[in-house]
């Protein structure tokens, strides 16, 4: 079961992304919050796989309240906003997920899924645009992302491309047949090295290194 935090300020909206998780029985909202402060303080109480994070909320915004929580639980920033700006803040702050309220339900499910198996998902009306002006802090070219990523193992590379192909952590180790666990280790570890802030960037560098097959 995949336990949920919903926190947006506006009462009919949480009550329509509510619904649609609903629709999922391995989706269990376990809290909703109304604003960032509160979302923080459920997070920590309640101990979600996932948090959905509106942007602009009251007392303390989503941005800010994802960079709290990102140690606790994987969070989805969702948003009427698509703006360059905001992506970028979104995955400075460590979210795993960007989604548009104003996506296709299935995306919702689809993003929250991929989350909780400890992958990452933007909506594909963004995710190219993504890729192609985010500099990710400093990999612009694939020659600066090669370089960037020289100093990995073999194995590190192998994990770093599942990434970048979107897999989930169990994906990654039934493919080089190692378990989650040792995946995750691994997966911590890159991002450490490469001073990464979430599997977002290791992905957008994964396919500017060309570790995708792109």
């Amino acid at each position: 079961m995949i336990r949920v935090l919903l926190a947006d300020d506006e009462v009919m909206i949480r009550a329509g992304i509510r619904s649609i998780l609903t629709t999922d029985p391995a989706i269990d909202v376990v809290a909703e919050a109304g604003d960032g402060r509160e979302a923080v303080e459920l997070t920590r109480a309640h101990r979600p796989d996932v948090v959905l994070m509106d942007v602009r909320m009251p007392g303390l915004d989503g941005l800010t309240a994802a960079a709290q929580v990102r140690d606790l639980a994987a969070v989805i920033i969702l948003t009427t906003f698509d703006e360059d700006d905001y992506v970028t803040a979104a995955l400075d702050a460590g979210a795993a997920g960007f989604l548009l309220k104003a996506s296709d339900p299935r995306e919702l499910l689809l993003g929250v899924h991929a989350v909780a198996g400890g992958g990452a998902y933007l909506s594909p009306r963004i995710a190219k645009k993504v890729i192609a002006r985010w500099d990710g802090g400093g990999f612009a070219n694939g020659s600066a992302a090669r370089a960037r990523i020289a100093g990995l193992t073999e194995r590190e590379r192998a994990v770093l491309a599942g990434v970048g192909r979107g897999l989930s952590n169990q994906d990654i180790g039934a493919e080089l047949f190692v378990a989650e666990s040792t995946v995750k280790a691994h997966v911590s570890g890159i991002l450490r090295r490469l001073g990464l802030n979430n599997r977002v960037q290791a992905a957008i560098l994964a396919h500017e290194a060309g570790l995708t097959g792109r």
